[in-house]
């Protein structure tokens, strides 16, 4: 038998490039869901360096989500940028321009997917990532790991949220084990998108000094309530299915139990509400909605002896009274900047509405 070198050689010549692109092509995909809980069914993952990745997020919650690999070290950076854009951040899918960010996956509404390929960074080393969604990027993270190697024991692991050290290797139930009930070392004011008791799937809970809290129901654009003591306990939220709810761990001093509580003109009408996002103001939210129409902005600081809440309004645009309406049951003592009170209703002038301050002391005993 005899053998055409030429023609051996010419078909290596063809095919050659075609195994090197096929092997060079092939795609690794990585599947995650957001689910319940502030969290991603998978906490981390290995790739090799240099791999094609096509990396696909389903969101499985009831709130939005969205998805940002970093630089390593980078996610805590990224997440505080993201915080900063306020009113700017829907526009932008909360994802802050910085050079830290690698990839990102934008804003994934509930029961919808979206992906993103890219080729990993031939640098070993573990890629954080996380949801910048307001109130979701300290809590909501995991770790791309790109190496030739193994990974670390899941409970030892650094590199994902502490909850999920202690979930993740002894079934959930014990969460609590050795734990605080907080993943980072907060320091009010900082907030939670989180879903709350007694409060729409769009609550945001907010953290102040002084060892006073409440809650923002950015769904009927309203306070919702506010307690002194600790924050809140989330673990159980995150970590068991069918618990829905984080826990208020302090004692409830104010509950709004009014219809609504700002009138435009007519005190018989409830108005239409329209949030439209916060900006934070040295940390705190200052929350933008709208009434019929009409912007209003509301900020909420503590008191300076912890014992209740000061709620700074800006109507800028009033054409008519405004009018607050309160509940003498709702367990706090009221005192107002501008206007006056009359039959449990504060009734403001349009300039006076431009920008005035109530002050919320709580009631000793006041049983809510």
């Amino acid at each position: 038998m005899t053998f055409n070198w030429r023609v051996i050689l010419l078909l290596l010549l063809v095919w050659a490039p075609i195994l090197t692109n096929g092997q060079a092509n092939s795609v690794t995909v990585i599947s995650l869901n957001a689910v319940a809980g502030l969290r991603y069914n998978q906490v981390r993952f290995k790739v090799r360096p240099g791999a094609t990745v096509r990396l696909v997020l389903t969101n499985a919650d009831e709130m939005s989500h969205n998805l940002i690999i970093t630089q390593p070290g980078a996610r805590e950076e990224v997440v505080r940028e993201a915080l900063a854009l306020g009113e700017k951040g829907p526009a932008l899918n909360y994802i802050p321009a910085s050079s830290k960010i690698l990839w990102a996956i934008p804003v994934v509404d509930p029961g919808s997917s979206k992906s993103i390929t890219f080729t990993v960074p031939k640098a070993e080393g573990v890629y954080p990532y996380v949801c910048t969604f307001p109130g979701h990027g300290f809590v909501m993270f995991g770790a791309m790991y790109v190496t030739e190697g193994g990974m670390p024991p899941i409970k030892n692991d650094l590199h994902i949220p502490p909850v999920r050290q202690a979930t993740e290797t002894a079934g959930k139930g014990n969460a609590h084990s050795g734990h605080s009930n907080h993943p980072y070392n907060p320091i009010p004011p900082y907030l939670y998108r989180i879903l709350m008791p007694d409060a729409g799937p769009a609550a945001i809970a907010v953290s102040l000094p002084h060892n006073v809290s409440y809650c923002w129901d950015a769904g009927v654009c309203r306070l919702r309530y506010a307690w002194y003591g600790d924050f809140l306990d989330p673990v159980d939220y995150w970590d068991k299915k069918g618990e829905l709810y984080a826990k208020v761990l302090g004692t409830v001093f104010y509950r709004d139990k009014t219809e609504f509580p700002i009138r435009i003109g007519d005190t018989d009408s409830i108005p239409q509400v329209d949030f439209k996002g916060y900006r934070l103001i040295k940390s705190y939210p200052e929350f933008h909605y709208r009434l019929n129409g009409l912007d209003v902005y509301e900020l909420i600081l503590p008191k300076a002896d912890g014992s209740g809440l000061e709620r700074t309004f800006r109507i800028p645009n009033a054409t008519s009274t405004i009018v607050f309406i309160v509940d003498p049951k709702d367990g706090v003592h009221y005192a107002t900047s501008a206007g006056r009170f009359v039959d449990n209703k504060l009734v403001l002038s349009p300039a006076e509405a431009e920008k005035f301050t109530i002050t919320m002391t709580r009631v000793e005993g006041a049983r809510l």
